[in-house]
């Protein structure tokens, strides 16, 4: 990976009127009883580690006693709202076990451990400073992606659930040594429609760590799945390069296992598949895709620098001449899955007339 492929720091952009309009049609705004800025209030902190004895960049946060009640109770009540109907029928079942703070990356997330009491069942979800980018790059997921996404802004903080899965870094380490033939040619498979569909919804930074691999046992067999858990480089970066998974050294045991694994004549198949099906997502949500792509179009995500490099850099790529005209991200974004429907129209409109 080049020395500078990725800044240093990214801003947060915020959540402007049209943008928070989109949300509280969509179910997705909705008013919470705690904010990112009252759970930075915590008194003490001890390092997280994992099995291993590895530091995890995680602290367990701890809070005043008198604080920490009211702050258990209504990250209860978050959890309902993010996976229930709101109300407080089943909050006496709940316990926060723990409260953690990320010290590594650019959105500072913290975590919630909410536990099922009857049961000891758990699940996780967290707590973030709201960033337009990001929840751009959520929502395009939830659309674009083969998965669904849930997660709820109101004001300055967002909330998201927590994605299950191995973590890219952990699987190529631990897991891929140990996968049959067979199941390491699915996951090359999988790699490049995943690498297909970041580039061409401009989700960036898809390093191994911010994406996971799931395992799903079908009969005799494992299938597996990539799915990225990081938006928050969503049309930000200027360089394309950024946009490819591919070029990130993280990277490099999955891209070898691509080289090794699929003939020239497969890697194009797999990726105009999931261009085909992009386009067909594209088409199934289509109103409610043309909003949000409205949003984006005339909103402001990056910097005036980054825009004019990445739509130069994506004329000499592609050469259309309509990425020249984009002046937003929004609008680049936009030019690209043109490009992508358009394509896929045509093909489908020459089979019929055949």
């Amino acid at each position: 990976m080049e020395p500078k492929l990725m800044s240093k720091k990214k801003p947060s952009f915020a959540v402007n009127d049209r943008f928070n309009n989109y949300l509280a049609r969509y179910n997705r705004n909705t008013k919470i009883p705690v904010f990112y800025e009252d759970l930075l209030r915590f008194s003490g902190s001890i390092v997280v580690y994992d099995q291993d004895d590895e530091d995890t960049f995680w602290v367990r946060c701890y809070y005043p006693e008198f604080e920490r009640q009211e702050i258990d109770e209504s990250l209860k009540k978050i959890y309902n709202i993010l996976h229930s109907d709101g109300s407080d029928d089943m909050l006496e079942f709940l316990a926060v076990d723990a409260i953690d703070y990320c010290t590594f990356g650019n959105s500072k997330p913290f975590r919630i451990k909410v536990r099922n009491i009857l049961n000891d069942v758990f699940t996780y979800f967290y707590v973030k400073k709201a960033d337009a980018s990001r929840i751009y790059g959520l929502e395009l997921e939830h659309l674009l992606s083969p998965h669904r996404i849930t997660f709820l802004v109101y004001k300055d903080t967002l909330i998201e659930a927590h994605i299950a899965g191995i973590p890219g870094d952990v699987f190529i380490e631990d897991h891929l040594p140990k996968l049959s033939e067979w199941e390491k040619a699915q996951i090359a498979k999988q790699f490049v429609k995943f690498n297909e569909r970041c580039t061409v919804r401009l989700l960036g930074d898809m390093r191994s760590y911010n994406y996971v691999v799931i395992p799903t046992h079908d009969f005799d067999h494992v299938q597996y799945q990539i799915r990225a858990i990081d938006f928050d480089q969503q049309c930000f970066e200027g360089k394309f390069k950024v946009y490819r998974p591919q070029f990130f050294k993280e990277n490099y045991m999955m891209v070898k296992l691509v080289s090794e694994r699929l003939q020239l004549s497969s890697i194009e198949q797999y990726r105009k598949e999931e261009r085909s099906l992009l386009a067909k997502r594209m088409i199934n949500t289509q109103a409610r895709f043309k909003r949000l792509i409205k949003c984006m179009s005339n909103d402001h995500v990056s910097t005036r620098e980054n825009v004019n490099q990445l739509r130069t850099e994506l004329y000499h790529f592609t050469k259309d001449v309509k990425f020249k005209r984009a002046s937003t991200m929004g609008q680049i974004l936009r030019t690209a899955l043109d490009f992508v429907q358009r394509n896929y129209e045509d093909v489908n409109m020459k089979r019929m007339l055949q």
